[in-house]
């Protein structure tokens, strides 16, 4: 469907943007699942358009955006995957690239700065990918910002629909994990808590699904009213969001589990990582109880209830 209709379009001309986003609007896909098909159906329409008009088309195709994107790139010794991080970021239409350059002990800092057109914010002290989002967040300038770390490139494809969907009224537009993840008894505690705060917070919906992952993108509406500061703690940013009533996705499937740098301090069970993520939850929990009460949404329900209710029977 999606090839017939670039051909048509390539055959009466004009631009292949405009011509997908006409279509796009027009086209009876899932409104659930738009941003995840989003990719392969745009790839669709740049094939047939390119075929049937002889132009030469850059991918990814996407539609006109309305807003301005940036993104905030955190590294911290990332000198040998930055640069293909940044080259598929530098595919999409960024009205600025900030690379956050933290803690570095290699060419991190210089392989940044040998793109053009790229702000690279050097720190000396080893902030933390979290902590260098919030930063990154506070100098940025565009309608809307996507999160991406250095040190795992990911496809502008991919990317291409975190930007789409923070565009069209998501305002935190999420990495869905969940077809990633093993089955329930198989998840480690991480993955339970992101589940937990979710759930806790009325957003069963969301799953595992938590803004601790990237890429993720937060409308300036978001970044404002959960504050910068608090971007350096992401469970308690998210339920800062829920409880502002944001609209919340996760959009797109990236697969940052099976390619995730592996570092002294991530590995093994009860890792400082691990701990670190844990005590955020529990951070985040502490802030949703201040205006909600100890028990959260599920008020004053009797023990069984409870337990029926957290089981899922």
């Amino acid at each position: 469907m999606a090839v017939t209709a670039g051909r048509l379009a390539g055959r009466r001309g004009g631009a292949a943007a405009a011509a997908f986003g006409q279509w796009l609007a027009s086209a009876a896909l899932p409104a659930g699942q738009l941003f995840r098909l989003l990719p392969g159906v745009a790839e669709s329409f740049r094939r047939g358009f390119v075929r049937s008009s002889g132009s030469q088309i850059p991918s990814p195709l996407m539609p006109p955006l309305a807003g301005r994107p940036s993104v905030v790139v955190s590294a911290c010794n990332e000198a040998g995957s930055l640069p293909a991080v940044l080259r598929e970021l530098k595919r999409l239409p960024f009205h600025e690239i900030i690379v956050v350059v933290n803690g570095s002990q290699d060419g991190s800092f210089a392989a940044a700065r040998s793109f053009d057109g790229v702000i690279v914010v050097h720190i000396a002290e080893r902030l933390g990918h979290d902590v260098a989002r919030g930063i990154g967040a506070k100098l940025s300038t565009g309608d809307f910002v996507l999160f991406i770390d250095g040190d795992m490139p990911v496809s502008a494809h991919l990317l291409s629909a975190f930007l789409v969907a923070a565009d069209r009224g998501v305002d935190v537009a999420l990495n869905d994990i969940m077809p990633l993840l093993p089955a329930f008894d198989r998840q480690d505690e991480v993955t339970r808590c992101k589940t937990f705060l979710n759930r806790m917070m009325g957003r069963d919906d969301l799953e595992a699904n938590s803004m601790t992952a990237v890429p993720h993108a937060l409308s300036r509406r978001a970044i404002e009213m959960i504050g910068y500061d608090n971007l350096a703690v992401p469970p308690k940013a998210q339920t800062l969001a829920i409880r502002a009533g944001l609209r919340i996705q996760a959009v797109q499937t990236v697969d940052v589990l099976s390619v995730n740098r592996r570092r002294t301090l991530n590995r093994g069970r009860d890792n400082p990582v691990a701990r670190l993520i844990i005590g955020d939850h529990i951070e985040a929990l502490m802030e949703a109880m201040k205006s909600a009460g100890t028990r959260l949404q599920w008020g004053q329900v009797s023990r069984d209830e409870f337990a029926i209710r957290r089981n899922g029977i």
